[in-house]
């Protein structure tokens, strides 16, 4: 069935671009990971770079559902939901399989900033400030807007530091500094 050689392309690529890198990763190997034949690649997918665009939609939109997800567990309250963010990244970061995050190595390798895959990465970054603004808004956070941007570099930086030092520690860090800027 079409949709379920699709879905394998889909899942394939995901894990080997994760773990190996967009640019790492052939279409060959794609093929023989997913036992999926080359005709049914390219009835899916026009190139390799329209299923990197793929993969990171619909990581985006997994993600983003996890954040939400991870952040209600842990925020008993509006006000705690800004600082329950790092606490679901330290959780993140604490997997064997953490290789940082999937957009940040996408636009690292595919620096091209005109490139669907950047910007469609360059897109979830934009979603996790909007988020963020959301959860500083239901704080009671009157500069939400600015406070979200500055969460993101946190986020991200916090995202860096954890792949360079290999522990989960800098999402704590991260969310004292969140702290801070909430006080």
């Amino acid at each position: 069935m079409a949709t379920q050689a699709r879905q394998r392309l889909l899942t394939t690529a995901e894990e080997l671009f994760y773990a190996e890198g967009v640019r790492a990763v052939g279409v060959d190997r794609l093929l023989q990971e997913s036992g999926v034949g080359r005709a049914s690649f390219y009835r899916h997918f026009a190139s390799k770079d329209d299923l990197v665009v793929a993969v990171l939609e619909d990581r985006d939109r997994r993600w983003l559902d996890w954040l939400r997800e991870s952040v209600e567990a842990r925020a008993a309250t509006p006000e705690d939901a800004p600082l329950a963010v790092f606490d679901a990244l330290a959780e993140r970061f604490a997997r064997k399989d953490f290789r940082g995050c999937a957009f940040i190595n996408t636009m690292i390798e595919v620096a091209d900033r005109d490139s669907a895959a950047h910007r469609v990465a360059d897109r979830h970054k934009r979603r996790v400030i909007e988020y963020l603004g959301e959860l500083l808004t239901a704080a009671g956070r009157a500069d939400a807007e600015e406070l979200a941007g500055e969460f993101a570099l946190l986020v991200d930086g916090a995202i860096v530091t954890a792949v360079r030092e290999g522990t989960s520690d800098a999402a704590r860090r991260a969310g004292v500094i969140a702290g801070r800027l909430l006080n």
